[in-house]
């Protein structure tokens, strides 16, 4: 861990002192009064930013105006990011120019090479673009919390053999990760909620994360989120989040007290939070299972609270369609395939899709991939499925850039 945010550290002192010089070049032709007052400004922004990122656990943001706290929070994060993005453009220019000094120096590598003028233009070229794309980073995070209640409607069809005639056209609709703690408009929530009931499900799965922290932030919303309904029912499951792990608390018994007043929530919304247990769920002389299991994670840093074995005891084959409600989808490769292939769809969350990162045809790309390869939307493994919601709400960055707050439609055919 140490390692890490060293690491991590060195980055960003590079990109500021990059940063500093790309700045520092595009001013160069001001007079010398307009010169001294940019860098002045940009300096200021800069520590403003650094005190940012290292008071950003100690900023009590319930505090803070709304619209305030989202655009201090996108400006900081922006900032950083912009600066490493010119990091990566300097990064090439640098390695240009070792290429180009290795050619003009080793004689046996001699070739015509461009002119000292060339190379002054190009990596003028080169910190112009720098300059421009990390203006365009800070532009787009701060653009981004425009979309935090922009939900986007996907929609999946799923064919399986062994589904029973009776639950055929089944209709699910799956939310996920609301982080009730980050909202900040009660009728943009609301919306969300209605675009759920227009789709007339059949069923509504929630899995996880309901709060960013404690049970309190989710009671102003107890009236929108009563108003999911569906036929047959609503579930739910717990996230890394819901457990109350990332905040100090007085004592061990006010903790518990938090998330037994989360559990009775969920009851109270009209919700049926499964605990490593399954229900059945009939048509007719046709039965389905929905599993629901607390938070299990394969990273190290997520807890395993989760156990899969005693939500599955009793279903055998006479039951031949099970569905997973388990909000870390790393547990579909680490254990859910492996032990439990019986197992057809699994619908996780989590991830947020990072609330950045590039959707468009042919190209599907978040930072977030690197640490999860499961991260977005459906994915197969034989005759399992896998289906990863992108998160109905927001946490740490109050916006979305590139992936937007998602609710999931699956058929089932």
């Amino acid at each position: 861990m140490l390692q890490r945010f060293a690491i991590i550290m060195f980055l960003l002192a590079l990109a500021e002192f990059y940063s500093f010089i790309v700045v520092r070049s595009a001013v160069r032709t001001l007079p010398a009064g307009g010169r001294m007052a940019v860098m002045i400004f940009y300096i200021a922004l800069s520590l403003f930013a650094w005190v940012s990122f290292f008071m950003f656990r100690h900023i009590n943001w319930a505090n803070l105006p709304h619209m305030l706290r989202n655009i201090y929070v996108a400006f900081t994060i922006g900032f950083m990011v912009g600066k490493l993005l010119i990091l990566v453009v300097m990064l090439i220019d640098e390695l240009r120019r070792l290429v180009t000094w290795i050619v003009t120096n080793i004689p046996t590598l001699a070739s015509p090479t461009p002119s000292a003028g060339a190379n002054v233009g190009r990596s003028i070229f080169l910190q112009r673009m720098a300059l421009i794309v990390g203006g365009i980073a800070l532009g787009g995070f701060i653009w981004g919390i425009t979309n935090r209640y922009r939900y986007k409607i996907r929609r999946v069809r799923l064919a399986f053999g062994n589904l029973p005639e009776a639950f055929k056209g089944m209709k699910i609709v799956q939310i996920s990760d609301i982080h009730a703690g980050s909202f900040d408009r009660h009728e943009a929530v609301a919306r969300g909620v209605q675009q759920v009931m227009a789709e007339s499900p059949d069923i509504i799965f929630f899995t996880g994360d309901l709060v960013n922290n404690k049970a309190d932030e989710v009671q102003p919303y107890v009236d929108i989120f009563s108003q999911l309904k569906a036929p047959l029912g609503v579930y739910s499951t717990l996230g890394n989040h819901d457990y109350g792990d990332y905040v100090q608390w007085p004592s061990a018994q006010a903790k518990t007290k938090n998330l037994e007043w989360l559990k009775e929530t969920h009851g109270k919304m009209g919700w049926r939070l499964l605990m490593n247990e399954h229900v059945l769920l009939e048509k007719g002389n046709d039965r389905i299972a929905v599993l629901g299991i607390e938070n299990w994670s394969a990273k190290a840093n997520f807890p395993k609270y989760g156990d899969l074995s005693r939500a599955h005891a009793g279903l055998g084959k006479d039951i031949p369609f099970k569905i997973l409600l388990s909000h870390d989808p790393s547990h579909w490769d680490a254990q859910v395939r492996k032990q439990f292939p019986d197992i057809n769809l699994t619908l996780s969350g989590h991830t947020h899709g990072m609330q950045f990162g590039v959707e468009i045809p042919g190209l599907k790309w978040s930072p977030v991939q690197y640490v999860y390869q499961k991260w977005a939307g459906l994915y197969r493994e034989g005759a399992q499925y896998l289906y990863v919601n992108r998160g109905f709400g927001f946490l740490g960055y109050p916006g979305r850039l590139g992936i937007l707050p998602e609710i999931t439609v699956i058929e089932l055919v």
